[in-house]
């Protein structure tokens, strides 16, 4: 009787995760949270420094914080885009913000070196930093055999290497405070492996192992740590991606009918997750989050489907479209669509 009412539990509480994940656009927590947890707003007054703020994830994000009457670092690599940035948090803070309450700081977050002067830079004019989120970053379209090693290295110093240096910085100004809140952006693809992105699936990988550990060290200290994980999401990340070679893009582009997020949901929900401190969140527009579930839960299952569907299948459902050339090494080298 006793294994009974369990088995009716487990049913019904997988009935209910099922229903779930099909209304909303989020992991069911961060779907409740939206709902019925802190707003944003609770976070008026603190200090966010944002990485990768002059577009996409990290300029939508910092719009809602704005929103919120948070005050914000904006750094990025191209100044003439952050003072946009800037111009249009003062507009949607709403008099809850003033021009010196937005500080833009232009960065290139691959100089390492640089990283603690502009981290104190920060600190001089506010005092303090409450919160890092760690955006910057590029995605990937590539054929895993023929990817060259270079593009891994790049990869990795700028979507791993240069965020933990970066989140070390700030680690000794929130040690000495004795609070602070780290926050990264990985992907879905951090959770489960994305076909064509091997680079770029093996270094988010990384990122939850890094930042999970990190996690645990802090349980106990005043220092929270949450792992963004967006799928699809309109921003201009095709354009900037990494392909198989040094120094490429893949110069892709979205289109509106794509299955996508719209960054500024996005960035709403990375506010949702920050201000109640969700360990981690995953979003994304149907089905890619019921994909994760199934991929992390049920793995056996999950493998079964991917057998059926293929990567290729995986792939266009992704992207909405087959922006590379996905034909295998041996039939490249036979003049077949390279």
């Amino acid at each position: 009787m006793f294994f009974t009412v369990i088995g009716i539990g487990v049913f019904a509480y997988s009935c209910f995760y099922l229903v779930a994940t099909t209304l909303f656009d989020c992991d069911v927590l961060m779907g409740f949270l939206d709902k019925f947890g802190k707003s944003p707003r609770r976070l008026k007054g603190k200090v966010a420094f944002i990485t990768g703020a002059s577009s996409g994830i990290g300029e939508h994000t910092a719009y809602a914080l704005a929103k919120a009457g948070v005050k914000l670092v904006l750094t990025a690599r191209r100044n003439q885009e952050l003072q946009r940035v800037k111009h249009q948090c003062l507009a949607f803070a709403e008099g809850l913000l003033e021009e010196n309450d937005i500080l833009v700081i232009p960065m290139d977050v691959l100089d390492m070196t640089s990283h603690k002067a502009h981290f104190q830079h920060a600190i001089r004019h506010f005092g303090q930093v409450d919160i890092l989120i760690n955006n910057a970053g590029r995605s990937q379209r590539a054929i895993w055999d023929t990817t060259e090693l270079s593009v891994d290295k790049q990869m990795f110093e700028l979507n791993v290497f240069a965020v933990i240096n970066l989140t070390r910085v700030a680690l000794e100004h929130f040690n000495m405070r004795g609070e602070g809140h780290v926050a990264v952006v990985s992907s879905l693809a951090g959770k489960i492996g994305a076909p064509y992105s091997g680079a770029y699936t093996g270094a988010k990988h990384a990122i939850h192992g890094y930042f999970d550990s990190l996690r645990i060290e802090k349980m106990e200290k005043n220092i929270h740590v949450t792992i963004l994980c967006p799928g699809p999401v309109f921003t201009n990340f095709l354009a900037e991606a990494f392909t198989d070679k040094a120094g490429e893009k893949l110069q892709g582009v979205t289109t509106p009918t794509d299955r996508r997020m719209t960054a500024e949901r996005c960035g709403h929900l990375n506010a949702v997750a920050i201000v109640n401190k969700v360990r981690e969140a995953w979003m994304g527009p149907f089905p890619f989050v019921v994909i994760t579930y199934v991929s992390v839960y049920c793995p056996i299952f999950s493998n079964m489907i991917l057998k059926i569907v293929g990567a290729k299948k995986i792939f266009n459902l992704r992207d909405s479209k087959d922006p590379i050339e996905t034909k295998e090494p041996k039939e490249r080298a036979n003049g077949d669509g390279s």
